[in-house]
């Protein structure tokens, strides 16, 4: 499975492009699509999806996994990435992607084995886990590809069982039936 992990922000969007399975997996790409502090938000949000259009055109990627916003104590923070994480939520849909959002406590709990692990620990194990010499810089892309090692890992499941209700052709229901037109209307552009 190809998951483009994003790790939300204004100031940088951390982006993870991820091959693996349950107990394997490999970088693909890691970066960051940057913004300028001083830029009006929408024109950030919209860079922010061009880079996203970008990466979803160069890898075409299987699924999305975006980190769950959560309350922090900056509230201009938790907006900001809020609104990221929607820009990125938008663009997968766009193309048809499965979307799915980890918390942060998640994704340290699936690579480190402790969901209270400080940002050093989880870019040490995803340098350990991808066989690289150091973590991804800057720590954004490392988090984004956390985000997707932890996709890979513990949300591949949910993904085969979506696949599968898809392929049963089970859709008595507006939602599935709206995904089959979103999955159709993909294959149709490729």
């Amino acid at each position: 499975m190809l998951v483009l992990g994003v790790d939300p922000g204004l100031t940088r969007c951390g982006l993870g492009v991820v091959e693996g399975v349950p107990g394997r997996a490999s970088l693909v790409e890691a970066g960051v699509v940057r913004t300028p502090a001083k830029l009006d938000t929408a024109l950030r949000l919209l860079a922010i999806e061009r880079g996203l259009e970008e990466w979803i055109a160069r890898h075409r990627p299987d699924v999305m996994a975006v980190e769950r916003v959560f309350a922090q104590h900056n509230l201009m923070t938790v907006v900001g990435t809020a609104q990221a994480a929607g820009v990125a939520m938008l663009v997968a849909a766009r193309h048809g992607l499965r979307i799915y959002q980890h918390t942060p406590s998640e994704v340290k709990a699936a690579i480190t084995g402790s969901g209270r692990a400080d940002k050093a620990q989880v870019g040490l194990m995803v340098a350990r886990v991808l066989h690289l010499g150091e973590a991804p810089k800057p720590a954004d892309a490392a988090d984004a590809v956390a985000l997707a090692i932890c996709h890979a890992w513990r949300g591949a499941a949910a993904d085969k069982l979506a696949q599968a209700v898809e392929m049963a052709g089970q859709r008595d229901t507006a939602p599935a039936r709206s995904w089959a037109d979103v999955v159709a209307a993909r294959k149709a552009q490729v």
